[in-house]
């Protein structure tokens, strides 16, 4: 990925969400440009009209901690948004690096005994690039529709989520799910710049996905670690479930998420429906037209 673009991109993007009413700045008569201007971003972050300017060009070498703290803060960064910079700032620094493909992470055999442990809730392992490495019997039931090719791991839930025709049916939110998983997409991206997996990954859902482009372009950043996900399950119609996701020490980064319900609700009584589903279809990835 083009470091220089992703840098241009993000800046000039977070900039046009600022108005000078959030910056505290006055404002005298019509204004040429979204946000604020660069020479504003300038003042607020203490540094020069030239310098700011190189760096929203692209080029963050040599720009310190402090510096991009400054900077983040007249843009009105959050977390996520500010360590975002920062993973952007280093992949500046770091000397140039040819792509390479990354094998999939392995994953522990205690960790794996663990998974295989939570029979009572839905359980996966994804990686970086959002591919699903080891799940539970109950999370393949869950995600039948992402497994309809069959069971074999590893499914990729970005590609399900953009082009798999189902998709939007089984998620209720299509719209929050879809925008929300390509901000997280993005965080990977600045994290793994020289991964070529996830850059083929990105090239190919941007070239099949008009959504997913749209989302791309627009540089949101943000990852949720918790909440409540909708599913209308094809088996068992609908489920508000709340979802954790832990991440996993260890050299290669690695996500556990988990999926529950309250007992006694009509989710918590949907899951047991869909436990019971799973027990009679031990591949959850058989074609709909053959389940019963």
């Amino acid at each position: 990925m083009d470091n220089r673009s992703e840098v241009r991109a993000f800046l000039t993007t977070r900039r046009a969400k600022v108005t000078p009413e959030q910056a505290g700045l006055p404002t005298h008569g019509r204004r040429r440009v979204e946000g604020l201007r660069r020479g504003e971003v300038a003042a607020l972050a203490g540094v020069s009209v030239e310098y700011y300017t190189k760096l929203e060009r692209g080029n963050l070498t040599g720009a310190s901690d402090g510096v991009l703290s400054a900077i983040a803060r007249a843009l009105r960064l959050d977390e996520t948004e500010t360590a975002h910079l920062h993973h952007l700032a280093r992949a500046s620094a770091s000397p140039p690096t040819r792509t390479r493909r990354v094998k999939a992470p392995e994953i522990r055999a205690s960790v794996r005994r663990v998974l295989e442990s939570m029979t009572g809730v839905p359980a996966l392992i994804r990686d970086h690039r959002f591919d699903v490495l080891a799940a539970s019997s109950l999370a393949r039931a869950l995600y039948a529709p992402m497994f309809t090719a069959g069971p074999a791991l590893p499914v990729n839930s970005m590609r399900f989520t953009f082009l798999d025709p189902h998709a939007q049916a089984f998620y209720p939110d299509w719209t929050d799910v879809a925008h929300g998983a390509v901000a997280a997409l993005r965080i990977a991206a600045a994290r793994n710049p020289h991964d070529q997996n996830l850059i083929s990954l990105i090239g190919e859902l941007s070239m099949r996905s008009d959504p997913f482009r749209t989302w791309w372009a627009a540089q949101d950043v943000y990852v949720h670690q918790h909440g409540t996900k909708r599913f209308h399950h094809p088996a068992v119609g609908d489920l508000t479930l709340d979802y954790e996701a832990f991440e996993l020490p260890g050299e290669a980064p690695l996500t556990l998420l988990t999926y529950s319900a309250e007992p006694g609700t009509p989710s918590g009584d949907g899951l047991q429906l869909l436990a019971a589903w799973a027990a009679q279809n031990t591949d959850a990835g058989t074609p709909a037209s053959e389940r019963p």
